[in-house]
């Protein structure tokens, strides 16, 4: 695996090497040695997947306690990856980063605590998977608002249509008056 970094350099990249051959293909996805350099040794405890159709869109989530980091992958169609760093004392607070993550790239990225989340999807279908490195906490859990203009987070939307959304995303705060830590 490879990491690449990112605008944001606590936020990478990760690039499996993938082995193929007519059979199909081999690739290593995890590796606890390798993440405890991204993680600091903070071991994953829950993994979680999602199927979304096209133009939906699932996020900006953080939790305020029980701060998740997540390693993210799609692994059926495509998705523009969105983080956001909500930590007060960064150099980066406020700023976004982005990437396609699809099964066809095969890319992961590196969510660390302290960063809003969110993907919206680009293919008919999407499933994403990712692991955790704290449980789902909902009475901590946030959203930040999709099209906040400070943040302005350039979406692809499909054929400009907004796009769909849960009623908690949909209710998501402005940048300015989330919570931060």
């Amino acid at each position: 695996m490879r990491i690449i970094d990112t605008n944001i350099c606590d936020v990478k990249i990760i690039e499996p090497s993938v082995y193929g051959d007519e059979r199909g293909f081999f690739m290593e996805t995890y590796r606890a040695s390798f993440m405890d350099v991204l993680t600091g040794g903070k071991p994953f405890v829950q993994d979680n997947h999602s199927k979304s159709s096209q133009g939906s869109l699932r996020g900006l989530h953080y939790q305020l306690q029980h701060t998740q980091g997540k390693l993210v992958r799609v692994i059926q169609g495509s998705v523009f990856d969105v983080v956001v760093d909500m930590r007060s004392s960064s150099s980066t607070f406020g700023q976004w980063v982005s990437a396609e993550l699809s099964a066809e790239n095969k890319k992961q990225l590196w969510v660390p605590e302290g960063f809003a989340h969110g993907f919206y999807v680009m293919s008919e279908t999407a499933e994403c998977v990712y692991k955790c490195t704290d449980y789902y906490a909902p009475e901590y859990d946030r959203s930040l608002l999709w099209n906040d203009a400070t943040v302005a987070i350039d979406w692809p939307l499909v054929e400009g249509k907004l796009p769909l959304l849960s009623v908690k995303d949909a209710a998501g705060k402005l940048f300015n008056e989330a919570e931060k830590f």
